[in-house]
Formats: structure tokens, C-alpha cells, sequence
């Protein structure tokens, strides 16, 4: 098993801590795992995109040309990242920002209105947590479980009170 996963957007939507959870969920299944982030010198608005390769076997090389898996926070990374994803694999668009249709007929896409999904708890910040959901959700890469305990990790001591609005928005995206 291994899969490669992208995860794109511009700073400030939480693309980066998606890529990270699921590597660090990974990593307490016992799994081989590469996180490789990248971002603009923005604090917010600029790019970030990030690269997770989760396997039962050593990575050679945390460096994809292809990815199983593409996450589309935003139009721009649709638009610049379509094209990295293998014959048959998946996209998953943030749809309450990205309108536009990806182009191509060849891979499964899945349209999660995460931003309107996470206005329901309250905060649009929660949209990555909703996307986190629905990539568990629909490539089984990390336990649910085990990501819950990552996020006991991640939302401590001052970012406790974000626990519970990021647990609620995990489980908003059901594949019925």
C-alpha cells in the first residue's frame, strides 16, 4: 500500500495542517510516512501546498510528479494541480469556493462544500477539518479514531477550546 497525497490552497485555509494530521495519524498506525510542505513568504492569501506519501514500505523519496490524491482548497490550485493526478484517482474540491468544473473525465471527483459545512458549527476555519473527514472518508488512508487523537494533541492547552468545533466538523462529511 502507499498512497500519495497533495494538498493545495492559499495560506490561511489549513492546507498544510490537513497534510500533517493525516502524517502524523499515519505515523501512530505504524506507517512509513513523508510530509514535505511548501509556501509562499504571505502570512495569509499566499500559496501553501503540501505533499504526504503514506506506505507499509521505506520512502525513497518524499517528491511526487503524480498523486493519488488531490485536494483543491481553492480555484487556483484546481487550476494548477488538476493535472497531477494519476488516471483513476481522486479529486477533492473545496466547492464553496471552487465553482468551476475540473476538466478532466478521467478521475473520481468528490465536491465538498466544506466552508458552508463548517459556517454550521460557527467558523469557516473549521472547512479544512470537514476536508480532512471526507479524505478519510473516502480513501480509508488513516483511521478516523486515530486522527481524533491526533487532534487531542494538536488543539491543547490554549487551542483546547477549538477541540470540540474541529471534532463536530471531522465528522460532518458522510460518502451517503
Amino acid at each position: 500500500m502507499k498512497s500519495k497525497l497533495f494538498f493545495a490552497g492559499s495560506g490561511g485555509q489549513g492546507t498544510l495542517a490537513i497534510g500533517q494530521m493525516i502524517a502524523k495519524a499515519a505515523m501512530d498506525e505504524g506507517k512509513e510516512v513523508t510530509w514535505l510542505p511548501s509556501y509562499g513568504p504571505e502570512m495569509r492569501g499566499g500559496t501553501a501546498n503540501c505533499t504526504v506519501v503514506v506506505s507499509d514500505k521505506v520512502i525513497a523519496c518524499p517528491l511526487v510528479n503524480e498523486v493519488d490524491v488531490l485536494v483543491a482548497m481553492n480555484l487556483p490550485s484546481l487550476l494548477k494541480f488538476e493535472s497531477m493526478v494519476v488516471p483513476g484517482g481522486l479529486l477533492i474540491v473545496n466547492s464553496s469556493i471552487v465553482t468551476e468544473k475540473p476538466s478532466r473525465s478521467d478521475i473520481r471527483v468528490v465536491e465538498v462544500p466544506a466552508v458552508d459545512m463548517a459556517q454550521q458549527l460557527g467558523s469557516e476555519k473549521a472547512a479544512n477539518m470537514v476536508v480532512l473527514g471526507a479524505i478519510i472518508e473516502e480513501t480509508g488512508v488513516v483511521s478516523k479514531d486515530t486522527v481524533r487523537e491526533e487532534m487531542h494533541h494538536m488543539f491543547s492547552g490554549r487551542k483546547e477550546k477549538f477541540l470540540p468545533m474541529n471534532l463536530a466538523a471531522l465528522d460532518l462529511y458522510s460518502k451517503e
